[in-house]
């Protein structure tokens, strides 16, 4: 990591909102790099950031950090930050394109509620790269009406254990294995995704750690490991 803007991506990625960094003016630093670590090839992301400001921001910097101007230390700091702070947001956004941007304000739509405050809730349970996979599809669905495909495809992203079968002989009906223990985190994010992609006149039926039994599959057909279908 060498820029502010990959700070912020990786620290979002790992759960962190951008409030919770702080930026500071390093007081020893490289001339050839952006962020100041003391192991250079470090990955773990700090909530404190010390940064070159004169790597990149040269001319914002240069009369806010003017080593003849004393006094006001703590306002220096406070606008230190703030710019900061709006350099990065301007950084990440110039990296994006328009897909990315949709990507972006879906996934604000739903934090702020605009889906309902149920779907607010529950969204807050996914970790960022996993509200990218459900704003992807949801401009998915937009664009190509798959209801049942993108739902199949969320949920085989979000539990990458699971398996969703199709019943359309007799009725239409999805099973859907998750392959993991009931949880509250794992029941929210199973009925938000349900929410923004089943279809009204489907039936579901879920089972969560214990796969139903399939005949000649001898993993499925475990004693006191089967749930019945």
């Amino acid at each position: 990591m060498n820029y502010i803007w990959d700070l912020v991506i990786r620290a979002e990625n790992a759960g962190f909102k951008k409030k919770d960094l702080r930026f500071s003016p390093a007081a020893v630093y490289s001339p050839y790099m952006e962020l100041s670590y003391e192991d250079l090839n470090t990955k773990l992301i700090e909530l404190h950031i010390e940064i070159n400001p004169y790597y990149r921001f040269h001319s914002i910097f240069h009369g806010l950090l003017d080593i003849n101007a004393s006094g006001y230390e703590e306002l220096k700091r406070t606008l230190f930050d703030i710019v900061s702070h709006l350099l990065a947001e301007i950084d990440v956004m110039q990296g994006m394109n328009k897909r990315e941007f949709y990507i972006h304000f879906l996934i604000k739509d739903i934090e702020s509620g605009a889906y309902g405050e149920e779907a607010k809730k529950r969204f807050f349970y996914f970790q960022r790269p996993e509200k990218e996979i459900i704003a992807i599809n949801i401009l998915r669905l937009h664009e190509t009406g798959e209801t049942v495909y993108l739902l199949k495809d969320t949920i085989n992203k979000i539990f990458p254990k699971s398996t969703v079968y199709a019943n359309c002989n007799e009725k239409d009906e999805l099973l859907i294995y998750i392959g993991q223990k009931e949880t509250e985190e794992a029941w929210a994010k199973i009925n938000l995704i349900l929410d923004l992609f089943l279809p009204v006149f489907f039936h579901i039926e879920i089972y969560w750690q214990y796969h139903f039994g399939i005949i000649d599959v001898e993993e499925t057909m475990q004693i006191d490991r089967i749930a019945l279908y």
